[in-house]
């Protein structure tokens, strides 16, 4: 009965863990709307200034594949959209602002809205149609 319990165990196990994998893979880039304190960014923090209209902000690390993929999106996007900035910050030169919005892994996207306050966030390489819905929020239009 031993043996039969541990394989039960183990099955349970995988099954759990391919379900917690699908979760997390699916939501993976999806931007999200930011609850509770509202997060607001100035162009000090960012060594960059902010767009009129929206700011898409990159936090990334030198050897992220999926970074290189992110930055090209965001920076296809500002440019289709007009008064959209995009900002690249290396994670690992900007410690104190990684931990000060928590941020756990790179590619994570912020859009914030013309007033710096952070509307949008996605940890993984998000989908240019994702970052086109998400300015919506922050352009207001």
């Amino acid at each position: 009965m031993g043996g039969l319990t541990g394989l039960a165990v183990v099955a349970v196990t995988l099954a759990a863990a391919t379900l917690a994998g699908v979760v997390m893979r699916r939501r993976s880039g999806v931007p999200r709307e930011v609850r509770g304190g509202v997060e607001r960014l100035t162009a000090g923090e960012l060594g960059a200034e902010l767009g009129d209209r929206a700011t898409l902000v990159q936090f990334s690390s030198a050897f992220c594949q999926p970074c290189r993929a992110t930055r090209r999106i965001l920076t296809e996007v500002a440019g289709m959209v007009p008064g959209v900035a995009h900002v690249e910050i290396d994670a690992e030169s900007r410690l104190d602002l990684v931990r000060s919005l928590d941020i756990m892994r790179t590619p994570t996207v912020l859009v914030l809205d013309p007033e710096g306050r952070v509307v949008k966030r996605a940890s993984g390489q998000p989908r240019k149609a994702d970052v086109i819905g998400a300015l919506g929020l922050a352009v207001g239009d």
